[in-house]
Parts: structure tokens; sequence; C-alpha cells
């Protein structure tokens, strides 16, 4: 399975999701709060997300999934 980060960094209400490229099904959304987190973790890399570097937008994906997978498990979150 591959995937597409379709990020939107630049809005008033930002958002990131990661598509399945095949189907266009959202796997994931990260939305303002989220964003902020990653940014204040320093794990928001903008230029990473513009790569077109196959290994480093699959470490990108892989690390979002992660990220993503991690806020679920807290209490009180639900995943996207």
């Amino acid at each position: 399975m591959t995937y597409l980060i379709d990020a939107w960094l630049d809005r008033p209400q930002p958002y990131l999701r990661i598509l399945d490229r095949e189907t266009g099904q959202v796997c994931a959304v990260l939305e303002e709060e989220a964003l902020d987190e990653l940014r204040d973790q320093g794990d928001l890399d903008v230029s990473s997300l513009s790569s077109s570097e196959p290994g480093i937008q699959k470490e990108m994906v892989r690390s979002l999934f992660l990220f993503c997978y991690a806020r679920a498990l807290r209490p009180g979150s639900e995943l996207h």
C-alpha cells in the first residue's frame, strides 16, 4: 500500500491527511492541535513533506501514523 500526504498548513484551520494513493481513502487526519504538538516536539519537518525522495516520504508517513496512534491511545482521545 502506498500513501499520499495531503497537507494544508498555511490555512486558518490547517490540517494534514494521509491518503491511500490508490483509492483516495483517508487513513489519518491531523488537525491544528495535533500539528501544533508535532511542531512543538520538532517532529513536523515541512521540507520533508515536500520532498520527492521515496525514503524521506516513507519515513514521514511512518512517523505520522505512529504519532496518530499514540494520540489515539491517550485517555479521552479518538482516532480519526
